[in-house]
């Protein structure tokens, strides 16, 4: 079964886990478009979504499902998203589509985080794949120093030779060299750097189910 073939189930079985008449929440990345694509078939049983970026907003928008703008609503029944790694905990690194801070901020707004991921992303500890931070332009070298002083290698996002502006106006680095033992103290700790919008660990907003697509199918993950 082919990645996109994994991608594609997933997609559909988080459909399961969406609450009639509510708003849901709306991740970014490929895995994401399966599930977008699903939530089509049934659009007309939920009021509508909340996004977390520019490129789902329109994918939803091309489907007729009706998107609302975070402040509009209390709260969301559910949020389906991907990952880049998640971990035993329901521990994530998530931004590698640049995505991360408005992600946080739908994930914080639900009750229920779904995780759908294909078995590649599922790891025993964080920080092979590269650690995406959301940082103000003028305090990325900083911040890089400050990662190179944990022995990690901060490496700024760019598209075509120019920084990656994200849909907040803002830089991207990727950090490499990490190995994330404790994701939460993690996530705080850098969090309360000056000039970082946000780091890509969900440890506060975790996932509280994983669908990981396999070769025998679905497996579901429940980390409570």
């Amino acid at each position: 079964m082919t990645q996109d073939e994994l991608k594609t189930l997933v997609g559909q079985a988080a459909l399961k886990y969406v609450v009639p008449g509510e708003v849901i929440g709306v991740g970014t990345g490929s895995t994401v478009n399966k599930f977008i694509d699903a939530l089509a078939t049934i659009k007309d049983q939920i009021k509508g979504a909340v996004s977390s970026s520019v490129a789902s907003t329109q994918r939803l928008q091309a489907l007729g499902i009706p998107v609302l703008d975070a402040n509009e609503v209390d709260e969301l029944a559910v949020y389906v998203d991907g990952a880049d790694e998640i971990d035993g905990r329901g521990y994530m690194i998530k931004g590698g589509g640049a995505a991360l801070t408005r992600e946080k901020i739908v994930a914080a707004l639900s009750r229920q985080f779904v995780c759908i991921v294909d078995e590649s992303k599922v790891v025993s500890s964080l920080g092979k794949f590269p650690l995406p931070v959301e940082v103000i332009p003028m305090a990325a070298q900083r911040i890089a120093r400050q990662f190179d002083a944990m022995g990690a290698h901060a490496v700024l996002r760019t598209v075509e030779g120019q920084p990656l502006v994200t849909d907040n106006g803002q830089h991207i680095l990727d950090v490499h060299g990490l190995s994330i033992d404790e994701p939460l103290a993690f996530e705080q700790q850098v969090n309360q750097w000056a000039g970082v919008v946000t780091v890509g660990v969900f440890a506060n907003q975790r996932a509280h189910v994983a669908l990981v697509g396999t070769a025998s199918g679905v497996k579901a993950l429940n980390f409570g």
